[in-house]
């Protein structure tokens, strides 16, 4: 097993926060440190995954992307987790909404993240693991969104490994068993804290709604969730 740098991070031990939030797309992490950080370094750009830490105030705060998939924040995270010293990753990512209450922009906070996917068959539990994020930061993040008048509904969401499902009813399954909304990482970023005994959460903003016909542009999706960016930065 490589320590540091690794095969994915070219950072040196120190260059990376304990606090790490990450955004999916590296473009949004660029973003997040030219607008809400100072004193930012660049300690990433290995196969274009950009890693920067700086200052939110007096706080060190390390923001990376993650890329898409369990896959891809299963390695990073890992990493992270496991040779950089890193406490706690915040995944502020893009979500489509399942539920009837969640709308555009709203913010979802993921207690839990049911799964399709065959991740945690690498522990050899005796039964089914629930990937279930950190209750401090699920605590903390309600309650700065509430400080700051913003609505975060907070539940259960589903970890796909496929975007296009060639089940048709698939979400539909999934709704009636209250999930609100799916997106495709959160459920291996909560096993890799829950092996590693660090802390994680899923803060999602609601990018579409396949019920409702909605949805956001790319553009819109890269740059528009400063709420969920101001929360995650509260209490990074």
């Amino acid at each position: 097993m490589s320590s540091v740098p690794t095969p994915h991070i070219s950072a040196k031990l120190g260059e990376i926060a304990k606090t790490v939030l990450m955004p999916g797309d590296p473009l949004r992490a660029q973003f997040i440190a030219e607008n809400y950080l100072t004193d930012v370094k660049c300690f990433n750009k290995v196969r274009n995954m950009l890693g920067f830490t700086g200052k939110y105030g007096d706080k060190e705060v390390s923001v990376m992307g993650g890329g898409m998939g369990m896959p891809s924040v299963g390695i990073y995270t890992y990493e992270l987790f496991n040779f950089y010293g890193v406490e706690s990753i915040i995944r502020i990512g893009t979500a489509g909404a399942i539920a009837d209450n969640v709308d555009l922009r709203n913010v979802v906070l993921g207690v839990g993240a049911c799964t399709n996917s065959n991740y945690a068959s690498q522990y050899k539990l005796p039964g089914t693991f629930a990937p279930i994020a950190n209750y401090e930061l699920v605590k903390c993040a309600q309650e700065t969104a509430e400080k700051m008048g913003i609505k975060a509904v907070v539940g259960n969401i589903l970890s796909s490994d496929d975007f296009y499902s060639d089940d048709s009813e698939a979400l539909l399954k999934w709704k009636k068993m209250g999930i609100l909304a799916v997106e495709m990482e959160a459920a291996a970023l909560y096993m890799n804290a829950a092996r590693a005994g660090k802390k994680a959460l899923c803060m999602l903003t609601i990018s579409d709604c396949p019920f409702k016909g909605t949805s956001l542009s790319s553009d819109e999706r890269q740059s528009g969730f400063t709420d969920m960016m101001k929360i995650a930065l509260e209490i990074a």
